[in-house]
């Protein structure tokens, strides 16, 4: 039995999570702030967000898998490498062309890592530890979104956008130690080839989806060509002797469901997120930092419910957890299309954003936990690469389909109410597809 090294591995795993959550809220509550001192206009300043999440959302499938073949804590450092020299090329960028650049390398960066942390685990715990490992991952899932818009924002009021990015360096570098010197190597599959071509479409596609989304010209073309990448991928794997994305990790229905809902939850709370400070600076008036310091509101209880998941899970099976959590995410968004924001803070959006953060709480650990169901040692970097590839994709999706559908509506407030109609659905989707995965656990039982 593998021996447990609770108490070192398992920060050094949700610390560098944390480190690449952190880093997209920076970029949301500093947009201002960059585009000022780098002289960057509009469809340059979106290309820092949009290189990140090509690069990142493109490689993950590789990245898993990669771990596979070549070692998980290998590819850990090479991934915790890669984005912390970033992170100090992107705090001293001088031009909007070396931002951008270091932003797209920081993006490889957390392909590789960001796998590779849940692969960490599958690694080292096995048993209660193992679920309680990935009940403080989901936690830190959960929570590294909204505590990271408010560290962002307080970095971003008090000090520089610059210190949002420098401060990895430091942490990068002691993790990198504490790493080499207790995590250890693991085995890689020595004689395991690596599925080029394999790798070759899935990054085209799932690039060329995403700028589909994100990008400023040639979106149709972009979506056609991912959508033909993604085909000829799928036929690859399906005959390719040492697969990137094994397509056995989809024959599993319960996994499969626990996938689709990432997708959805995750694609509703992001956009949620993503909306709820300019909501809060363009009608209600806030400052930035105020902005920030309101989301507590959903920080501190998806804290609170996160740390009670554990003891929940006794009584109720994942997958059940996760359907009270979908539903709670469903009421929060009606409340809002019901009621309008146009009621002010207290009434329209503080019970909201506290029932976000529960439904996020009770969403995230069992989510996991489902996803890498049944799945074996030998392809746990893989499983992650998938789970981490719906949690990306849903965030880019579900938010462009949101901006697109509000585009054209004038007022940000009923512009914002429509936003909610469309998140309730995405709930909803979510609910409907955990709902089945529920049944299909109760068939197997």
């Amino acid at each position: 039995m593998k021996k447990q090294r609770f108490g070192i591995v398992l920060p050094i795993v949700l610390i560098s999570y944390f480190m690449i959550l952190l880093d997209n809220s920076v970029v949301f509550t500093s947009t201002v702030k960059i585009s000022h001192d780098l002289q960057m206009g509009p469809q340059a300043l979106a290309w820092v967000s949009t290189a990140y999440v090509l690069t990142f959302g493109g490689l993950q499938l590789l990245g898993g898998r990669l771990g596979d073949i070549f070692g998980r804590r290998r590819l850990f450092l090479m991934g915790l490498g890669l984005f912390t020299v970033a992170s100090l090329a992107v705090g001293f960028s001088v031009n909007g062309p070396m931002i951008i650049a270091m932003r797209a390398i920081q993006g490889i960066g957390s392909a590789v890592l960001a796998p590779t942390t849940l692969a960490l685990l599958l690694d080292n715990y096995q048993g209660k530890m193992l679920q309680r490992g990935f009940n403080y991952y989901g936690m830190t899932a959960g929570l590294g979104a909204s505590l990271g818009l408010l560290i962002g924002g307080l970095i971003a009021s008090l000090t520089s956008w610059r210190v949002g990015f420098l401060i990895n360096v430091p942490v990068g570098v002691i993790l990198f130690g504490l790493t080499l010197r207790y995590v250890k190597p693991g085995q890689a599959a020595q004689h395991e080839a690596l599925d080029i071509l394999g790798a070759l479409f899935s990054v085209l596609g799932i690039a060329g989806i995403i700028y589909s989304i994100n990008g400023e010209a040639y979106r149709l073309t972009a979506l056609i060509l991912g959508v033909i990448f993604l085909v000829l991928f799928v036929l690859q794997e399906r005959r390719a002797a040492g697969p990137i994305m094994p397509l056995q990790l989809f024959r599993d229905p319960i996994r499969v469901g626990a996938y689709i809902t990432r997708f959805f939850i995750i694609g509703m709370c992001f956009s949620f997120l993503y909306l709820v400070p300019q909501l809060m600076q363009n009608l209600y008036h806030y400052t930035p930092l105020q902005a920030s310091i309101a989301t507590l509101l959903m920080s501190v209880p998806q804290f609170v419910f996160a740390t009670q998941v554990g003891r929940l899970s006794e009584r109720l099976s994942a997958a059940k957890i996760v359907a009270l959590a979908a539903a709670i995410s469903v009421v929060a968004m009606l409340w809002i299309a019901l009621v309008g924001v146009q009621r002010g803070f207290w009434l329209s959006l503080a019970g909201p954003l506290v029932l976000v953060g529960i439904g996020q709480a009770f969403a995230m650990s069992p989510l996991t936990t489902l996803g890498v169901a049944h799945a074996t040692p030998e392809i746990a970097g893989a499983v992650s690469g998938v789970i981490n590839t719906f949690h990306q994709t849903g965030q880019s999706i579900g938010l462009a389909v949101v901006v697109a559908l509000t585009a054209n509506i004038g007022a940000f407030a009923p512009a914002f109410n429509t936003a909610a109609i469309v998140l309730a659905g995405y709930a909803v989707v979510a609910l409907m597809a955990i709902l089945n995965v529920v049944r299909l656990d109760r068939r197997a039982n």
